[in-house]
């Protein structure tokens, strides 16, 4: 599995904010904003680009845009934040969804939304999660993108366990993590140690529905 760590002052700075038990949601929310676009700029490093023919006020220069813009696929309802950002960067990438609930008592994924293309062959994956932390949530979402064809996925998460990535590896296949930081621990309750807590309640406030 290839893995890119983001080595940047402005990411770092970000990071922090959301880190920082002090902050607010709108002040959460505006500094996962901005470290999204980040993570999603340095995802897209790879994407094939085609050439095409752009006329200025000047004169003719050749332009390039992607070749095949990525399907964005955030886990939610975390992943829901990453969505603006991506889109922010990639107006014209599709979006899908997988929806996965955390068991509290065995902190497996409870799958309750699946909306995604049959078929996914040859199709760029944006598979987005703030936090990467049993990594059965991704887990099973590169399972899911994979038995539809997806050969080319690429899971952009803020922060990572080391444990959580231990899991993505041994998956084998291909497979690329691009991320904020990679945190050393999971605490008795599997959140990320230090990590920035749940991004979901973060975001959204606490959950009070069963799903």
């Amino acid at each position: 599995m290839e893995i890119t760590v983001i080595n940047h002052p402005l990411a770092a700075a970000r990071l922090s904010i959301m880190r920082d038990a002090r902050s607010d949601t709108t002040t959460f929310r505006a500094a996962l904003a901005d470290l999204g676009a980040m993570l999603i700029y340095e995802a897209s490093r790879g994407l094939e680009v085609e050439s095409f023919e752009c006329v200025t006020p000047v004169a003719t220069a050749e332009g390039q845009r992607l070749a095949q813009p990525p399907i964005i696929v955030p886990v939610i309802r975390a992943g829901l934040g990453m969505i603006d950002p991506a889109l922010s960067m990639i107006p014209d990438a599709q979006v899908g969804f997988i929806g996965l609930a955390r068991d509290e008592v065995t902190h497996e994924p409870v799958p309750y939304l699946e909306a995604l293309p049959q078929d996914l062959s040859g199709q760029p994956v944006f598979l987005v999660d703030p936090m990467l932390a049993t990594g059965g949530s991704l887990v099973h979402s590169i399972r899911l993108l994979r038995e539809r064809g997806a050969d080319d996925i690429t899971c952009i998460c803020m922060v990572s366990a080391r444990p959580g990535v231990a899991k993505l590896e041994a998956l084998g296949g291909p497979l690329r993590l691009v991320t904020a930081a990679i945190d050393p621990e999971l605490n008795d309750d599997a959140y990320i140690v230090p990590g920035l807590g749940d991004a979901g309640d973060r975001l959204y406030g606490p959950r009070n529905i069963d799903l």
